[in-house]
């Protein structure tokens, strides 16, 4: 070829009316270069391309010759060439054979190509272009299917990814990057291509092991959050039993708001059946707050008190005031030894749900569940509660039902009436238990992966946290409202409370007005008073109230139990003129400074990185703004991207230097440090390493030893290492990671053994690698 009739590739950087004809003598540095004007050229005459044969130097992976054919190059494969299984002579039990997918035929023996080789220059040079094809070309409406012409770029995919980790399906962010895009047609790859690579995401985030990922991510986790605490518990066999974990925020919240735990074990929505335990607390806002969570493997008294007690470990040996579960011995058992001072309570919630599905034919009756209902929330006094249980009983022939009268035996862990004595948040005397533990229910399923769930989990904390924030700012910049006047005791409880719980003493006001007022008997500075409502003898209440000191209390327990007035206390109070709630019956964690601490800790803590962030937001905004400004015209369009290509360049060559000057100073500093005596670094005895990598502070690449009940833990730096047991480490092989569980579910996607090979054993790495896990 002369050179005179040779062309370059910048010679034709835009397409033209020659890039439909032929592309003989043209060159290029790479391949790469040549490959991108022929999908040009394909895109203009309408057909796809596929790569075709290569051929490298030898022993080199330089690329000598490189062919492109047509896509409808070659026959299809109709399945008659495959290979069939020899049977064999022992008979084996027959098995369904899979119906042969039916695949369209798309192939015709087209010869259109390309041939590139390198030519004496070492540049690669069109040797050979076939430009006729025995088949129909595409639509120009329909180019945008070919499927040389669907890419998912790297961009597309940092996209893709950000939208899956928000918590959108593979459909939703398909939907929006087409309509972004201005239509499907232009945003450069099918639906399938999408769901497809959706699906790699999720199988790469899992590869090697569910349990192993679930726990490199928690390592992960503790890099950025000194304070992230999590154990694990492995068996004989190496199988994971048990998984807990909290952050830091949570031992914030458990600090602040730990008087209450509402413990739900009913959970089993993951493909394991292992059993999900969210351990749930009650903010100032009456809003869910996350204390930790668990995988545990059954329902024995032994795992729930490893559970437990690792909870209250990192929680600084703390214990809770009330502790709510479903009806359960083995965890009636558990608690009783790890919480011995706390009070355990069934949930009213749990204990309706229950009891629907004994109720029979009775479910059709709407006045046997409002009867039930008052039974189990609005009971008031212990003969209210008794009477009314008696009349239910004999109106709807229960006497001896064993379910009722189990329920009527364990009636002081969940009446209202009988548990007074102890703060409960109001849990026990309002269907606000309800949206306690149905606000726990992620939004998973029984083929949900653990790696899956710890990505919804942490959605779910997020929008819990979201929340609050919402609500703080919503208590500092604002006033409630009240139909009556904000005036005297009503007034300052709209200064120290949050809204929601001004919402509660604001009912309670209300129903005070209602009252009268009996004094029964005076003594000194104490007064005795009957309170009660009009027409309603069941409300009367003995309340006692000393004038020095302004003390108040009232039989019906409501403060005790609730952490707020009653009725009859406020109207004592508002009786004796006294226009400010009491300083002891102001409860810190009902009112708006409750988490201040914490917030002003927060304010203080990472000061750099909370300038980085907000850069990082106005620099995505404005980049945006300016996209959606230039969509429109070509010449814009352009201008942009010569400008983003500029900017590319320039910040690559700016971060390549600072590399090179990074590395020099390095190696300055590694060659100063190999001078030093090598005793020296290994002068430490073999246990200090061994309570250095049970903390916090592991180092990269430390083994960890396993513990006489078989559990492998990693603790946070404010609980120190007892463990010096000298076992051989374990290590994770991810061979041995399946999905065998007890009810035999399929093995789940994990990576294959190669036959014929042997993989080499991994190595003991922090980074990497954790103990060896194997799941249900």
């Amino acid at each position: 070829m002369e050179a005179e009739e040779q062309h370059t590739i910048s010679d034709f950087e835009e397409p033209d009316q020659d890039i439909v004809g032929t592309l003989m003598g043209y060159t290029a540095e790479t391949v790469e270069e040549l490959l991108g004007f022929y999908e040009k050229h394909a895109s203009e005459v309408g057909f796809s391309i596929r790569k075709g044969n290569t051929r490298f130097k030898v022993g080199t992976r330089i690329v000598l010759e490189k062919t492109y054919v047509c896509s409808a190059a070659g026959v299809t494969n109709n399945g008659k060439n495959k290979k069939k299984k020899v049977q064999t002579v022992v008979p084996v039990v027959p098995k369904k054979e899979r119906k042969p997918r039916q695949v369209s035929i798309t192939r015709t023996q087209c010869r259109a190509c390309l041939r590139v080789k390198m030519n004496s220059e070492g540049r690669y040079e069109v040797v050979n272009h076939v430009i006729m094809h025995n088949h129909d070309l595409t639509r120009s409406q329909w180019h945008y299917l070919h499927r040389s012409e669907r890419q998912i770029t790297e961009e597309k995919r940092e996209a893709i990814e950000t939208m899956q980790k928000s918590g959108l399906s593979s459909t939703a962010s398909f939907n929006y990057m087409a309509i972004e895009a201005g239509g499907e047609e232009n945003l450069g790859h099918s639906k399938k291509d999408h769901l497809n690579y959706c699906t790699r995401l999720k199988m790469k985030q899992i590869e090697g092991g569910d349990a192993q990922a679930v726990t490199d991510i928690m390592y992960l986790e503790l890099e950025g959050d000194p304070n992230f605490f999590f154990r694990f518990r492995l068996d004989e066999k190496g199988k994971l039993r048990s998984l807990f974990w909290r952050d830091s925020m949570m031992m914030e919240d458990y600090g602040i708001f730990g008087d209450i735990v509402v413990f739900d074990t009913t959970y089993r929505t993951n493909r394991y059946n292992l059993i999900c335990a969210p351990i749930v607390g009650i903010n100032n806002h009456w809003n869910n707050c996350m204390f930790g969570c668990a995988f545990i493997g059954d329902e024995k008294i032994e795992s729930f008190v490893w559970l437990l007690q690792t909870f209250k470990n990192s929680m600084g040996g703390k214990s809770p005031i009330s502790i709510f579960t479903d009806q359960d011995a083995a965890m009636n058992n558990a608690i009783n030894q790890v919480f011995p001072d706390s009070r355990h309570r069934l949930c009213v919630w749990h204990l309706h749900q229950n009891a629907i599905t004994r109720f029979g034919a009775l479910k059709r009756d709407p006045t046997f569940k409002k009867t039930f209902n008052y039974c189990l929330y609005k009971c008031v006094t212990v003969v209210e509660f008794e009477t009314n249980w008696r009349s239910m009983l004999q109106q709807y022939e229960l006497i001896g039902e064993e379910w009722f009268t189990n329920v009527y035996d364990l009636r002081e862990n969940w009446c209202p009436a009988l548990s007074k004595d102890f703060f409960s948040a109001g849990i026990l005397s309002s269907q606000r238990s309800e949206s306690t533990n149905h606000a726990i229910g992620f939004r998973a399923n029984r083929t949900t992966s653990l790696t899956d769930f710890y990505r919804l989990f942490k959605g779910t904390i997020q929008r819990w946290r979201s929340t609050e924030k919402q609500a703080e700012f919503s208590c500092s910049k604002s006033v409630p409202s009240s139909a009556l006047p904000l005036s005297g005791l009503l007034k300052h409880a709209s200064e120290v409370y949050t809204l929601s719980l001004f919402r509660d003493f604001e009912e309670e006001f209300g129903y005070s007005i209602a009252t009268t007022a009996k004094l029964i008997w005076k003594q000194e500075n104490t007064e005795f008073y009957v309170v009660s409502i009009d027409e309603e003898p069941w409300s009367a209440q003995r309340v006692t109230y000393i004038h020095e000191s302004q003390t108040v209390s009232c039989t019906c327990e409501n403060f005790e139990a609730s952490g707020w007035l009653c009725y009859h206390c406020i109207r004592i109070l508002h009786l004796h003129s006294v226009n400010r709630i009491p300083e002891q019956y102001i409860k810190k964690r009902w009112t708006k400074s409750a988490k201040s601490s914490v917030w002003n800790k927060l304010e203080n803590e990472k000061p750099e990185e909370v300038q980085y962030t907000p850069w990082r937001q106005t620099m995505a905004r404005k980049y945006y703004n300016l996209i959606l400004k230039s969509q429109s015209n070509e010449e814009t369009r352009t201008l942009m991207e010569d400008g983003y290509a500029t900017s590319v360049s320039l910040v690559d060559e700016l971060l390549a230097s600072l590399n090179v000057s990074n590395t020099d100073d390095a190696s300055t500093t590694e060659t100063s440090a190999t001078t030093a005596p090598e005793t020296s670094a290994t002068a430490a005895p073999e246990t200090n390493a061994t309570t250095a990598y049970e903390t916090n502070s592991a180092p990269a690449g430390a083994h960890v030893t396993t513990t006489s009940d078989t559990s492998v833990q990693q603790a946070t730096s404010s609980e120190p290492a007892t463990n010096t047991a000298t076992e051989p480490p374990m290590v994770l092989d991810p061979e041995r990671c399946t999905t065998k569980g007890r009810n035999k579910r399929p093995r789940g996607p994990f990576v294959k053994k190669k036959k014929g090979k042997t993989a080499a054993p991994p190595t003991a790495d922090f980074g990497t690698i954790t103990p060896n896990l194997r799941l249900f």
